[in-house]
């Protein structure tokens, strides 16, 4: 069920889990990581296992992508994943960036499709985009959205409503 959930801490612990899976995966993974979490933010009433997961499937992503450009460009690149929280606008916002290898236009226009995987087969995170967006849509009334320049950079940002914040109501 629902429980007053502190969204850093949360955010944290997924990154660390997140970051140890793909070192399993791949033992000579190395990202710089750089988070900026807002005090602002304090807790909220989320099932903090189904955020995880969503946040879980966001990192795995940005660090696939980042170490799928390493090996395309080793030597002459860094891989750098940004998670930052903030509230903007009445709304709680979570965002995952990565300078890895972005997004195509016309995969973009698909990304949350169910069954939707850009991964060869076998190496998908088992909890694909359209599960996450479920998650925050139907189950929080919030989004995802994403952003990104192909080459350069994906930014995906969840937004989640202050209403779940108990002391506003």
């Amino acid at each position: 069920g629902k429980e007053l959930t502190d969204i850093n801490t949360l955010a944290e612990e997924y990154l660390q889990l997140a970051y140890h899976g793909m070192r399993a995966k791949e033992q000579n993974f190395n990202t710089d990581i750089k988070t900026d979490y807002s005090l602002e933010i304090g807790k909220i009433k989320v099932v903090p296992q189904d955020l995880g997961r969503v946040l879980l499937n966001l990192y795995s992503n940005a660090f696939y992508a980042v170490n799928e450009k390493k090996k395309k460009l080793d030597g002459q690149y860094k891989p750098q994943v940004t998670i930052s929280t903030k509230r903007r606008q009445g709304r709680i916002e979570i965002r995952v960036r990565d300078n890895g290898l972005g997004i195509s236009d016309q995969t973009k226009e698909k990304i949350f499709q169910p069954f939707f995987t850009t991964k060869p087969t076998g190496e998908g995170t088992g909890l694909g985009l359209s599960l996450s967006y479920d998650i925050v849509n139907k189950g929080y009334g919030g989004e995802i959205i994403v952003d990104s320049k192909e080459g350069e950079f994906t930014e995906f940002t969840v937004q989640l409503p202050d209403s779940l914040q108990p002391s506003l109501q």
